[in-house]
């Protein structure tokens, strides 16, 4: 995603934030800063994958909704790498694991029962992902052939599709304005499914995220 994408998707979200803080929240309503270390894979079988790290940043708004439940939404950006096996094509016996980036944004609207109050909650909830290609960290490896194909090149399967939706799940302690949590993404969608579309060795590319993500959040 460019620049200009960015700042829309935060603009557009900051309006629609305020909107329905003033409208819904009067009673408890927070907002809050976020960051985190990210776990991140592809779980298919046309992919030799290594599970890499990443960060998550954003901003987050959590409001009381009714008797135990609170609503919590937000926009994150994120940077996630992960490996893919590949080999030399003019030496075969020169292989390696390509490391590979995913940048991009996610917005968030999740349910939140309280355990305990403000301190102890479960957090679910659907999740909108938009994201750039999946591009090869080293120039030096765009032209490696991947595992498992004769023709198919690390720089081919950069196009996945950008727009996906996950879902998640997690668990989030700590004090009233400053939070820990660990939270479980799955990518509901075929994010390969855009590979589909250009006429690659393989027609028929299947995959789906999966993100395990440890994070603060500070509340004003």
């Amino acid at each position: 995603m460019s620049l200009k994408n960015y700042i829309f998707v935060t603009l557009t979200f900051l309006f629609i934030q305020n909107s329905i803080a003033q409208r819904n929240f009067d009673h408890y309503n927070r907002l809050g800063l976020t960051g985190g270390f990210s776990l991140y894979d592809i779980n298919t079988s046309d992919l030799n994958t290594k599970q890499g790290s990443g960060f998550t940043a954003g901003f987050t708004t959590r409001g009381a909704f009714r008797n135990d439940f609170d609503l919590i939404y937000g926009i994150d950006f994120f940077s996630n790498n992960i490996e893919i096996f590949g080999r030399n094509a003019n030496n075969s016996f020169e292989t390696q694991y390509i490391d590979y980036n995913l940048q991009g944004v996610q917005i968030k609207f999740l349910g939140s029962y309280n355990i305990i109050k403000h301190h102890l909650t479960l957090e679910f909830g659907p999740i909108l992902n938009i994201s750039g290609k999946l591009k090869v960290d080293k120039e030096q490896f765009e032209d490696y052939i991947l595992d498992g194909y004769t023709t198919l090149k690390a720089k081919d399967i950069e196009g996945v599709s950008p727009v996906n939706f996950h879902v998640m799940g997690g668990i989030t302690g700590g004090l009233e304005s400053f939070r820990v949590s660990v939270k479980y993404q799955y990518g509901v969608t075929n994010m390969l499914n855009k590979l589909n579309d250009d006429e690659l060795e393989n027609t028929n590319f299947k995959g789906n995220s999966s993100t395990i993500i440890f994070a603060l959040v500070v509340y004003f």
